[in-house]
């Protein structure tokens, strides 16, 4: 499991998510839900 080294680096934009790669670099990659909340039934 990781760990928090620092808050509030990365501006995170709605729709995205952000992990670290293998070189530690930090990447950003569009959710297949693209941020939208799911309709009501």
């Amino acid at each position: 499991m990781g760990s928090i080294v620092v808050k509030n680096v990365v501006k995170r934009k709605s729709g995205y998510l952000y992990y670290v790669d293998g070189s530690g670099n930090v990447c950003e990659a569009k959710m297949s839900r693209g941020g939208r909340k799911k309709k009501k039934k």
